[in-house]
């Protein structure tokens, strides 16, 4: 499948908006306490339900691989409840995956890199909620 970057006007004003007049990016505060900042959003259409699959990619430096589970499931529900679904206009379009990802620094999408520590889930979205979806 091909995956390319979205076009929906809302990711373009988050990068735009990132980018005017030198501007920092957006800096997001996680319940952990950890800050994360947009890397990239990339859409592929035709999921696994046939919707599009929304791919929002967040850095948040200092992300620890002994992190626990419930402190990175907390960050990583809130990060789609609280920003990408405000960002991804056909969300809740028939058969739309949300998979949300924090990486401690930025890479590449699709090429392994074992320096980097990563943690990402899947979510459908319900009544204007990201609801978690189980691999």
């Amino acid at each position: 499948m091909r995956i390319m970057a979205m076009t929906c006007m809302a990711a373009v004003a988050i990068a735009a908006g990132a980018r005017q007049g030198g501007a920092q990016e957006e800096r997001l505060v996680l319940p952990s306490g950890l800050e994360a900042g947009l890397q990239e959003v990339l859409r592929q259409e035709g999921g696994g339900d046939g919707g599009p699959v929304l791919r929002f990619r967040y850095v948040a430096p200092g992300l620890d691989k002994g992190a626990g589970l419930a402190v990175v499931s907390a960050d990583l529900e809130h990060l789609c409840n609280a920003h990408a679904l405000a960002n991804a206009p056909d969300a809740e379009a028939e058969g739309a995956t949300i998979i949300v990802s924090i990486g401690d620094k930025p890479s590449e999408f699709g090429v392994p890199d074992p320096d980097v520590v990563q943690v990402f889930e899947a979510y459908t979205v319900e009544n204007g909620t990201c609801i978690w979806e189980v691999f």
